[in-house]
C-alpha cells in the first residue's frame, strides 16, 4: 500500500463534525494564502506535475481525487506510489475508511485546516485530483444541506438508478435534468435532501447561497493533452490494470470490504468485481472499464473549462516541457503579493 504521511499537518483534519458548513471546521485563514491546483481528466499525468510543482515550490501535495481519499483501494484509483509519495509530503491520500464515505462537504471540512497548516509552515499546498465537485466544495462552499442519513440511503440504495432517477423526477424535476440517469450516488444525494428538507437541491442553494473560501488566492492549471493520446493512455493503463493486478487487489478486499459499498461502483473497481463476483468476460470487463473512463475524461473536461481562472496546459503532467511552462508560472506567481 502507498506510504500514508502522518504528520501534525495531516492530524489537524481529525475530530471535525460532519453537520457543520464547509467553513467552519477550518483553521483561520489569513488574507493570502496561497495554494496551487493540478487539475485535468484522468490518466492525464496530475500526479507527475504536482511532484514537480512541489519539489520545485517547496510545496506539499494533498489530494482532491474522491476514490484515492480511501485506504487499501491503490490499483483501481491509480493512488501514486510509495516512491512517489516519499519524494514529498501527500495529505488525503489513503487516509479514510471506505465503510464510511465522504462527501464533498465532509472533503472540505477536512481539507481545508490541512491546507492552512501546510501554508502556516510557510509551505505551498498543491492539490492535485479530478474530482472537480470537491475542488467547488473547498474553494467556493457549499450551500447548507443536512448530513447524509444512513438509514434513508440504505433504504434508496435498494432502487436501481434507473428507478432512483424515475423517483427524482417526480420530486425534483430539475435535479433530474441535471443528473444523469446511471449516477445513482448524485441522485441518492439528491432525493436524500429532498426527502429531508423538503426543498429541492436548487432551492436550497439559492435560498443560502454558499460562502467562499476567503482570503484564499489559486493558481489553477489545467492538464489539456490531445484527446486521442489521453485516451490512448487510459486504454493502456486499463490493459495493465486488468492484466491481473485489479483483480487480486479486488479478491483481496472483498473479504474486508463488502460488495455494496460505493466505492464497488467507481471506474475499474466496478468492472474488476464483474470478473471476480459474476464471472464476466474479461476482455468485455475490460472494454466497459476504457469506455466508461473515457466517458469520464470527457466529463471531468467538460467540468474543469467551467472553472473560472484555469490556466490550460496543452500536454500531459509527465512531459519536461509542460512541467517546466507550469513551473515558471507558479514562481512568478508565488512572487506576485496576494490580493486581499
Amino acid at each position: 500500500m502507498p506510504q500514508e504521511h502522518s504528520s501534525a499537518v495531516s492530524k489537524t483534519c481529525a475530530g471535525t463534525s460532519a453537520g457543520r458548513s464547509p467553513g467552519s471546521g477550518a483553521a483561520q485563514t489569513a488574507p493570502g494564502l496561497k495554494l496551487v491546483v493540478v487539475a485535468g481528466p484522468t490518466a492525464s499525468g496530475k500526479t507527475a506535475l504536482a511532484l514537480r510543482l512541489a519539489e520545485g515550490l517547496g510545496g506539499e501535495v494533498v489530494n482532491f481525487d474522491s476514490v484515492q481519499l480511501y485506504r487499501d483501494f491503490d490499483v483501481g484509483s491509480a493512488k501514486p506510489s510509495s516512491q512517489e509519495q516519499a519524494r514529498v509530503p501527500h495529505h488525503l491520500v489513503g487516509t479514510v475508511d471506505a465503510a464510511a464515505p465522504w462527501t464533498a462537504g465532509e472533503y472540505a471540512r477536512q481539507a481545508r485546516p490541512v491546507i492552512a497548516a501546510i501554508a502556516a509552515q510557510g509551505r505551498v499546498p498543491v492539490l492535485a485530483g479530478g474530482t472537480g465537485f470537491y475542488l467547488r466544495a473547498l474553494l467556493q462552499g457549499l450551500s447548507p444541506a443536512p448530513a447524509a442519513n444512513p438509514e434513508l440511503r440504505r433504504k434508496l440504495r435498494r432502487r436501481t438508478p434507473q428507478q432512483l432517477h424515475r423517483l427524482l423526477q417526480r420530486l425534483d424535476a430539475a435535479a433530474a435534468a441535471r443528473i444523469a440517469p446511471r449516477d445513482a450516488e448524485k441522485a441518492i444525494r439528491a432525493l436524500e435532501v429532498r426527502l429531508l428538507t423538503g426543498r429541492p437541491v436548487g432551492d436550497l442553494w439559492q435560498a443560502e447561497p454558499p460562502e467562499a473560501w476567503a482570503g484564499v488566492w489559486a493558481l489553477k492549471f489545467g492538464l489539456n493533452p490531445r484527446r486521442e493520446d489521453l485516451y490512448a493512455r487510459i486504454d493502456r493503463r486499463a490493459e495493465a490494470m486488468f492484466a491481473g493486478p485489479i483483480q487480486e487487489e479486488t479478491r483481496r478486499l472483498l473479504r474486508q470490504y463488502v460488495p455494496e459499498l460505493r466505492i464497488w461502483s467507481s471506474h475499474g473497481y466496478k468492472q474488476a468485481c464483474d470478473l471476480v463476483l459474476r464471472g464476466a468476460e474479461p476482455a468485455a470487463a475490460l472494454a466497459a472499464a476504457q469506455q466508461e473512463q473515457r466517458n469520464y475524461a470527457k466529463r471531468q473536461w467538460t467540468w474543469f473549462r467551467r472553472e473560472p481562472g484555469m490556466r490550460w496546459l496543452n500536454g500531459f503532467g509527465d512531459d519536461p516541457g509542460v512541467q517546466q511552462e507550469a513551473l515558471e508560472q507558479a514562481r512568478a506567481w508565488a512572487a506576485e503579493k496576494p490580493e486581499a
